[in-house]
């Protein structure tokens, strides 16, 4: 093994020992797969977790089971795909009300002051000292453990990975239903998305979203940060909550997706690095 793959898993298996931050709160939790097949799968934010010294942030405990503090199914969702894709994966370890870690250190939305109607007190006022304190001990280490995880994957199957960023949304969004049981968000890249697209399509019961409800162009997000702006080829998927909030309906969602990721896997070109550049930046293009 060479010795950058060495150092690797070194960098992943300190981050893995010393996670726990404060109180025995990890900020990410890793699953271990086969690192030669070259996916990696990650949910940011699988975790509605807050460390006890903040609490509840100020907010009634129950505002916990909403789509607000982390998305709904997903750590379920991802920790089948992983299994039954042998496929190692990083998750969040933090609700996105502490602080967001699909958004760049730049954004406005980073540390919400107020999400869906809910005002959360303990992000109010927030002093630059406190930013910085939740950057060092939640953001940052999550961000480094897929980093580092994307490393062994090149170091290990000789290739770049293939990154799955799994998410979930509402099936209503301020009285309007969202119809789509499935949608995938990108930005220029479309080596996974176009075949990804065709297959779940041809399923013929589903309505897929083509970067709905969201846009998959954020400048500095997860995907921006890990795969953008390394040419690695990636997609993000966003199932409905209520498809995914049961055993069941993980199970069924688990069945239909993980043929297909592994078929994209294994696609001619999809490990080479190729750099399609951002609708965020044009700057930032260059030749695939």
């Amino acid at each position: 093994m060479a010795r950058n793959s060495l150092q690797s898993i070194y960098i992943w298996n300190h981050l893995v020992n010393s996670g726990t931050q404060m109180s025995g709160f990890s900020p990410f939790e890793t699953i271990g797969g086969d690192f030669s097949q070259g996916m990696l799968l990650i949910a940011d934010h699988a975790s509605r977790a807050v460390p006890q010294p903040y609490g509840t942030l100020g907010l009634a405990p129950h505002i916990f089971e909403r789509h607000i503090a982390y998305d709904i199914g997903v750590e379920m969702l991802t920790r089948a795909l992983a299994e039954k894709l042998k496929a190692p994966a990083v998750l969040g370890g933090f609700s996105r009300l502490l602080i967001d870690p699909n958004r760049g250190e730049d954004d406005p939305t980073l540390i919400m002051q107020l999400s869906d109607g809910a005002v959360i007190t303990g992000n109010y006022p927030m002093t630059l000292q406190e930013r910085e304190n939740r950057l060092n001990a939640f953001y940052r280490p999550y961000h480094q453990a897929v980093d580092a995880a994307c490393n062994i994957v090149s170091q290990t199957s000789g290739h770049a990975p293939f990154v799955v960023s799994v998410h979930s949304y509402t099936p209503v969004w301020k009285t309007t239903p969202r119809p789509w049981q499935v949608a995938l968000l990108w930005d220029k890249d479309d080596r996974a998305i176009t075949p990804l697209l065709s297959m779940l399509r041809k399923d013929g019961t589903l309505f897929v979203g083509d970067n709905e409800p969201y846009d998959g162009a954020l400048r500095n997000d997860t995907l921006f940060r890990h795969c953008t702006a390394k040419g690695y080829a990636n997609v993000l998927i966003e199932v409905r909550q209520d498809l995914i909030s049961t055993p069941a309906g993980v199970a069924e969602w688990a069945d239909r997706l993980a043929p297909m990721l592994k078929h994209i896997n294994a696609m001619a070109g999809l490990h080479d690095i190729r750099h399609y550049g951002s609708r965020t930046d044009p700057a930032i293009a260059l030749s695939a």
